[in-house]
């Protein structure tokens, strides 16, 4: 079994993201490239956004800290802290409306 505090992962990688012209920093939390299931965290300076972008498959986005925007096409959700967002299985972009900590689980297509 393997613990991971996504409290203290959020707070480092808010100073990773706050470190770069990007504004942007991630990290694999579970799985990667070799499995189904993918979680990776990541964090947005305020003002940072992911372009629109095809589904990879199943996914939501929980936010741990901050504010975020999920668009796709002319519908957008806002989440802060503590929601679970169900992310369209179209192309859609997150915008972080203040800094903000996600983390992005996926199930990717077979």
């Amino acid at each position: 079994m393997q613990k991971l505090s996504l409290d203290a992962l959020a707070r480092e990688h808010l100073e990773r993201a706050a470190a770069t012209p990007s504004g942007r920093s991630a990290t694999t939390v579970f799985g990667g490239h070799e499995h189904t299931l993918r979680q990776t965290l990541l964090a947005l300076t305020a003002g940072t956004s992911l372009a629109e972008h095809d589904s990879p498959g199943e996914a939501t986005l929980l936010v741990l800290r901050g504010r975020v925007r999920l668009s796709s096409g002319d519908t957008e959700w806002e989440g802060r802290s503590g929601d679970l967002l169900v992310i369209p299985p179209a192309r859609h972009g997150l915008q972080a409306l203040e800094d903000a900590a996600v983390v992005l689980t996926v199930a990717k297509r077979a």
